[in-house]
Order: structure tokens, then C-alpha cells, then sequence
């Protein structure tokens, strides 16, 4: 599983042909990554120097390695509820009640399948506020690890987003489809945030 495996066990899988892990995976943990590397930045925000914002610092880290645990088992949600989807297509279609069955079994594993997609806009969306926070009074010396949060951010949202469209090319349910059409909605409006927040610490290293 995601959570226990290597890097490369990991890596590995997600290059073979096995149906899972692949893309919603890879956005949640580009997710965990960004909320990790915000986590970093925010211990390294203390002694003497910080004294004034440490306690801020320090709550900031505590989200954000709460956001990584969520966004790990995001992953791995996603690859369990992708592993349901893949077996609703393997179901039999010989007669006309296979058909039936297979074509509702697929309708609600696709519609489950997205879950773990939506979290991963809101965790990743959670993340770049916490780095918008923590950048005003984070460490100077690793402000640039701050951008790379927001890199890893926007990858999780803008994978997470065209992976929710082509779930939502596949559901006919108008609820669902507005539901998860808000979701991208989100994602969209929040890479925008990500990229001005790259920018934004860019800027104040070259200055």
C-alpha cells in the first residue's frame, strides 16, 4: 500500500500496466508533498529570531503535517476505489440482467472513484493557504522550499482536475455532475493562487 511501500516500490507500480496507482494517487501525493514541505518551512521558523511568530509557526506546522496524513490516505483511497472500478468493468455482460447490473455497478464505483479526487483539491487548496500564511513570517533561509509548496500544490490540483473531468464525462447524474463540476471550479481558481504564490516568493528572493 501507498502509505507503508518505498518511494520506489511505489514509482514502480506506478509505471507498469497494473490499473492502480495511477493519476488521482500520484495528485494526492503531490498533495502530501506540498503540505510536508510547508510543514518543513514552519519548523524551521523558530528560536530567538522567530520568537514573535513561533507559536504561529508551529500551528501552521501542525496542519500541514495533518493535510499530509490526510493526503496520504487520500492515495490510497484512491487506489483502492480505482481497483472497485476496474473489477465493475470486469463484471460478466451475457445476458440483458448482467448488462444491468454491470452498468450500475460501474455508475456508482465511478461516482465513489471521484472522492478521493475532491479531497485532494480541498487538502491541496488547504495547503496553499497555510503557505500564503506562512510566508509573511516564515525563515528566510528555506523561503524558496515555501514556492516548491506551491509547485507541488498546483500539480495535485491541476492532476486532480483532469482527472475529475474525464470522471465527469462519465457519469450521467446531473447532481453528481454539478457536485464535482464545483470541485473543479475550486481547483482551477486555487492553481491560480498557487502560481501567484510561486511568483510572490520568487520575487522576494531575487529582491
Amino acid at each position: 500500500m501507498i502509505t507503508t511501500e518505498t518511494v520506489t516500490s511505489y514509482l514502480e507500480r506506478l509505471a507498469s500496466r497494473a490499473p492502480a496507482p495511477g493519476g488521482g494517487a500520484a495528485a494526492a501525493l503531490h498533495a502530501a508533498q506540498a503540505a510536508a514541505l510547508v510543514s518543513m518551512v514552519a519548523e524551521f521558523t523558530s528560536g530567538p529570531r522567530y520568537a514573535e511568530v513561533e507559536e504561529q509557526a508551529q500551528l501552521i506546522a501542525k496542519n500541514a503535517k495533518q493535510l499530509m496524513r490526510e493526503a496520504l490516505f487520500a492515495a490510497q483511497e484512491d487506489e483502492r476505489l480505482f481497483g472497485l472500478l476496474s473489477a465493475a468493468y470486469a463484471l460478466s455482460k451475457d445476458t440483458e440482467e448482467q448488462k444491468a447490473s454491470r452498468r450500475e455497478a460501474i455508475r456508482h464505483a465511478t461516482i465513489e472513484a471521484a472522492a478521493p479526487l475532491v479531497s485532494t483539491v480541498d487538502l491541496a487548496s488547504a495547503v496553499i493557504t497555510l503557505a500564503q500564511e506562512l510566508l509573511p513570517i516564515g525563515n528566510r533561509s528555506v523561503c524558496s522550499d515555501v514556492a516548491a509548496a506551491a509547485e507541488s500544490a498546483r500539480a495535485a490540483l491541476g492532476t486532480a482536475l483532469a482527472t475529475l473531468e474525464m470522471n465527469i464525462a462519465a457519469i450521467k447524474d446531473e447532481t453528481e455532475r454539478e457536485r464535482l463540476g464545483q470541485a473543479t471550479t475550486k481547483a482551477s481558481e486555487m492553481i491560480n493562487h498557487a502560481e501567484e504564490l510561486s511568483v510572490a516568493v520568487r520575487s522576494a528572493v531575487s529582491a
